[in-house]
């Protein structure tokens, strides 16, 4: 199960590595005027509102990626109720290891599988800490959360600024499971995580342009017992919400729906779907269609050995 397209408001797209580099700078002229407090929410609001601009390189964006979070993440410490930077820092670690350090582990599982054992084990990690990140910033608004999620009595409704960081957490957590398979404690989670899930659902369903409705079809097609052909109706609900413009939303089909299904040709036509995806100047999917685009060619690559 890996995590669905970001949604609109949180995908990973760092912003130019100049206007990061200015925010320590920034830090130091205020301390001159303004208490210490301040500055870091300064500095927190500004880091919650990176990645808003089009990126169409991935690895340029993966180069600046990790200066961006290893400073999101600093100043998170300090600011730990800062529920928009712990969606960012949440949202950035999860995405980084799906579209950087899974997929190339995916890549080379053929050619290098220690390599690729190595990279995955690092990938577990990376989601482990965004899970962490969003988890911790929601127990913080929610205090009994974590244990209210392993059991079965109904949950408060989940307000509109808690639901990317529930999304992220739940996304997170999909992604560690699924790399988790030799560890039953982890894996013994995935109600807990689905449950998150679902929450984040029952508050908004169309949040994340399908990203949540990608979501909660993966995690339908990978829970035991789970039905089909409710899988199918959320992925399909995902590309409804898409419009076309959301390269991931055929290939979380693809890889949920069809493939397990051994439907091929399903399987080929949804990938093609998400090459063809164009993104208009300017969008704020530009970034996560290349990584995806990039999926679905290797994906399509390796059909013959899929099926």
């Amino acid at each position: 199960m890996a995590p669905c397209l970001a949604p609109r408001s949180a995908r990973l797209r760092p912003a130019s590595l100049a206007r990061a580099l200015l925010l320590p700078l920034l830090a130091l002229s205020l301390c001159a005027c303004a208490p210490r407090q301040l500055v870091l929410n300064e500095m927190a609001d500004s880091l919650a509102g990176q990645g808003q601009s089009a990126e169409d390189d991935p690895e340029l964006a993966r180069d600046a990626a990790a200066f961006y979070l290893k400073l999101s993440e600093s100043v998170l410490r300090e600011q730990p109720g800062h529920l928009p930077l712990a969606g960012a820092v949440a949202g950035g670690f999860t995405q980084y290891a799906y579209a950087f350090v899974a997929f190339e582990a995916d890549r080379l599982e053929t050619t290098d599988a220690r390599a690729a054992a190595r990279l995955r084990s690092r990938a577990a990690n990376l989601y482990r800490r965004g899970r962490d990140h969003a988890l911790s910033a929601l127990e913080t608004s929610r205090p009994g959360l974590r244990r209210q999620l392993d059991g079965q009595t109904p949950l408060p409704p989940l307000p509109p600024q808690q639901r990317p960081l529930a999304y992220w957490a739940a996304a997170a957590w999909g992604g560690l499971i699924s790399l988790s398979k030799d560890d039953p404690d982890t894996v013994a989670d995935l109600p807990a995580a689905i449950r998150l899930a679902r929450l984040a659902w029952d508050s908004d369903p169309t949040y994340g342009d399908g990203a949540l409705a990608s979501l909660m079809g993966s995690f339908e097609a990978a829970r035991p017992g789970g039905s089909r052909a409710q899988a199918e109706a959320y992925f399909d609900e995902a590309l409804r919400l898409g419009a076309g413009h959301n390269a991931g939303a055929f290939v979380a089909k693809a890889e949920g729906h069809a493939q397990p299904a051994g439907d091929k040709a399903a399987f080929l036509a949804l990938l093609h779907q998400a090459l063809a995806v164009r993104d208009t100047p300017g969008s704020p999917l530009t970034l996560s269609n290349a990584v995806m685009r990039r999926r679905a060619e290797w994906l399509i690559s390796t059909a013959d050995d899929l099926f």
